[in-house]
């Protein structure tokens, strides 16, 4: 047993043998088992911006059962997926990796200033497909972040008395925010406490830029001299805002880009204490050896990360 994972579970005190049953397995499985940093496959974007769009990059992508052996084979902690894709999956690899099944998405035929996803699965889905966590969005930003929060509440609790672990996409965005605010380093770290606070075990945000959105925090920022100058001093400050680094908080791989840019980026966030990326579409999209390849790179930079 590792104690760097026996000290992160440590962290949290009100859940039961269940969940923390799961958050081992999570960090018990893959290239990086042991080490409490997370490698994690993501694949919702078909239903998010469509199967062209998702998969015609690498048509082999159209297979489901392509994205559980890709993170199988890739070493990663666990694979994150709408209740489709699972459902198409699921007997064959079942017990080979942890799942975990989004329960809410967006898709792209419409959009409007404040996104709201629609409820897409249940917690009695994520236990009959044996998953060992639930995925949800919310849109810190959006006149509509009060109706996401009520939901994650309900579904959280729902999901902890079943023993799953809660995994929180918090995604900035909606009419409050400038296009540049989404990713602008106090919104970000906002984003990331909102999650903690809402019951999050595992927390999953957008890598920070140095824009600051908000009047008043911007004040704050300069009066107390906050570092955010590079991408690790923005990601330690984001993982000191999710209970001063006691909850684990893993970045997102955002759009495709070419291996230097994703590497770079990576490295930046794992000096910072990361705890890992969910990288889909840079992943994915590419062909199987040269994201195994990938995979196996950021998952190197993670372990050696000091």
């Amino acid at each position: 047993m590792s104690s760097r994972v026996d000290e992160i579970l440590s962290w949290y005190e009100s859940d039961h043998p269940g969940v923390l049953k799961n958050l081992r397995w999570m960090m018990d499985t893959g290239n990086l088992a042991g080490t409490g940093k997370f490698v994690i496959l993501p694949v919702d974007q078909g239903f998010e911006h469509g199967p062209a769009r998702s998969f015609a990059k690498n048509a082999a992508g159209y297979d489901p059962h392509y994205h559980f052996q890709l993170a199988i084979d890739a070493g990663c902690n666990a694979y994150a997926a709408p209740l489709g894709f699972l459902e198409a999956g699921a007997r064959k690899y079942a017990g080979r990796i942890p799942l975990i099944l989004k329960l809410n998405n967006s898709d792209s035929l419409y959009s409007n200033a404040d996104p709201k996803p629609a409820v897409t699965g249940s917690v009695q889905d994520a236990l009959r497909l044996g998953c060992a966590a639930i995925g949800f969005t919310i849109y810190p930003g959006s006149s509509d972040r009060n109706e996401m929060y009520m939901e994650l509440r309900e579904i959280a609790e729902e999901a902890k008395e079943a023993g799953l672990a809660v995994v929180v996409w918090s995604y900035p965005r909606g009419s409050a925010l400038s296009k540049q605010g989404e990713t602008a380093i106090d919104v970000c770290a906002y984003a990331a406490q909102i999650a903690a606070q809402l019951g999050a075990h595992i927390i999953k945000v957008k890598p920070p830029t140095d824009h600051l959105e908000q009047g008043a925090a911007k004040k704050v920022y300069e009066a107390e001299k906050i570092a955010i100058g590079t991408l690790a001093e923005r990601t330690r400050h984001v993982v000191d805002a999710a209970f001063g680094g006691r909850r684990i908080v893993i970045f997102s791989g955002g759009e495709a880009k070419g291996t230097e840019a994703v590497l770079a980026e990576i490295q930046g966030l794992a000096d910072g204490g990361a705890f890992g990326s969910i990288m889909g579409r840079n992943a994915f999209q590419r062909p199987k050896a040269e994201a195994l390849q990938l995979l196996k790179s950021v998952q190197d930079i993670y372990r050696n990360a000091k």
